[in-house]
């Protein structure tokens, strides 16, 4: 008779982990008919008296290889995430694998957590780009297609290659998804969408037919921790004299933009200034999205709010300012000055409120003046009154670049001084080079009847 094979893997020899020396059998040597003992069968003599026989070596134990975990098949997901959302359950394991059941498929545990994984990802999160959003390093996340992902954790832009989606339906649903946690609606109707996600982070998809390849989104994550100045002193970003010198436009109260293009760093330095305000100062930040985050003791916050799916409940940066004029500022800052809200800034700084600050997209601290113009002009101010204004806040300019290595840093410094004809101009005080090497310019005076000379070097 034929013994039936068990179904089961034989099992292994249990191994005992040995602490010290290996303890020898009770017998001093090899079984008598050990093979491969080199000696014929019989008695083993045991240690000569007064030698010592020394245990023979423990074989080394290898480490465990860990197991891959396993992928549930496509196909399988599909029909389980189809199945959940037709009954309108929740991906919890329980679900998932009575789904599976009913699917006629048979999965062990690991499988059906796998299944759970992947569904909640996608039913509940960020699908594939989970991992990338649990990266404190990654500012900014870009998807052009399902297996086309690239990402940004400071080091300028690169692929990543490990990041894929099933497929191009896999992109839109995941857009999708995101713009309904912010309470928009993206479909081809409205085939694009600007928002800000729960969690802090910054949305915008676009969908075909205006992106004719397939859905493209790009997240901007906020930083979860401000950096402080000294930490972008020592990674380069601000030179050490730069470094104090925005220590003394803080303390001065003066007022100030932050410019540069985009992905230069403009939100990590403002946050990083304004944590060096006095701790019995009020901030009050308005901003489009809540990406400012001071390490200080006294913040106010103000958002503003899209509107709905039917187009009403919008709540604008301009009529924010004013609110926040009313709550009895030491400092009003508005993280990022691109609309009708420069007209309410600027009359804030022109009516005793120092130390106002912001930031303001500009190619080059040059064109400063010319973009406040253009915004300002657009809600309703002439050319003159603008300038006028302008010239008034006495306001600096620090200006940020990042080199083709994605290496983001100060630039220069410079101060908005009126012409003859009345238009204001950015006159260069003092810049930076490649190295921190400190350059003094024409408007170096004015600098520093603003906030002082204490900041310069000794040797000057």
């Amino acid at each position: 008779m034929t013994t039936p094979r068990s179904p089961w893997p034989p099992t292994p020899p249990l191994t005992v982990p040995v602490r010290g020396r290996r303890r020898p059998p009770h017998r001093a040597g090899p079984p008598p008919d050990h093979p491969g003992s080199g000696s014929p069968p019989g008695p083993v003599a045991g240690p000569a008296p007064g030698t010592h026989r020394s245990a023979p070596p423990a074989p080394a134990l290898a480490a465990p290889t860990p197991a891959a975990e396993p992928v549930p098949p496509p196909d399988l997901v599909a029909a389980v995430r189809t199945r959940l959302a037709r009954d309108g359950r929740d991906p919890t394991p329980a679900q998932v694998a009575a789904a599976v059941r009913a699917e006629g498929r048979t999965l062990g545990d690991a499988e059906v957590l796998s299944v759970v994984r992947v569904l909640r990802a996608d039913l509940a999160g960020a699908g594939p780009l989970d991992p990338l959003l649990g990266d404190p390093a990654i500012t900014d996340i870009l998807v052009n297609g399902p297996d086309d992902v690239w990402i940004d954790d400071g080091a300028g832009l690169r692929p990543a290659p490990a990041v894929r989606f099933p497929d191009a339906d896999s992109v839109t649903r995941l857009a999708q998804r995101l713009a309904a946690q912010a309470g928009r609606r993206l479909d081809t109707a409205a085939p694009w969408v600007d928002a800000r996600l729960p969690g802090g982070a910054r949305l915008h998809a676009v969908l075909p037919p205006i992106a004719p390849e397939g859905a493209c989104l790009s997240l901007r994550l906020p930083r979860r921790t401000a950096f402080s100045l000294g930490e972008l002193t020592a990674s380069g970003t601000v030179p050490d004299s730069g470094a104090r010198l925005l220590r003394a436009v803080v303390t001065a109260r003066a007022a100030f933009l932050v410019s540069g293009g985009t992905g230069t760093g403009k939100t990590t330095l403002l946050s990083s200034l304004l944590s060096l305000a006095p701790h019995h100062e009020r901030l009050v930040l308005v901003e489009d999205s809540a990406e400012l985050r001071p390490e200080h003791p006294h913040v106010v916050r103000l958002q503003a709010r899209p509107p709905n799916i039917e187009g009403t409940g919008e709540v604008g940066i301009h009529d924010l300012v004013r609110q926040a004029l009313r709550m009895r500022p030491d400092r009003l800052v508005v993280g990022e000055v691109r609309g009708p809200e420069v007209v309410t800034l600027l009359a804030a700084l022109n009516t005793g409120h120092d130390g106002g600050c912001g930031t303001l997209h500009a190619n080059a601290a040059a064109d400063v003046p010319a973009r406040v113009e253009a915004l300002a002009c657009a809600a309703g101010l002439s050319r003159e009154a603008v300038h006028s204004q302008l010239a008034a806040t006495r306001a600096l300019v620090v200006h940020l670049v990042r080199t083709p290595e994605g290496a983001r840093r100060v630039a220069e410094v410079r101060v908005l001084a009126r012409d003859p004809t009345g238009l204001v101009h950015a006159r260069p005080a003092v810049s930076f080079g490649p190295l921190g090497e400190l350059r003094e310019h024409e408007a170096l005076p004015a600098l520093t009847a603003r906030v002082g000379a204490q900041w310069r070097p000794q040797t000057q």
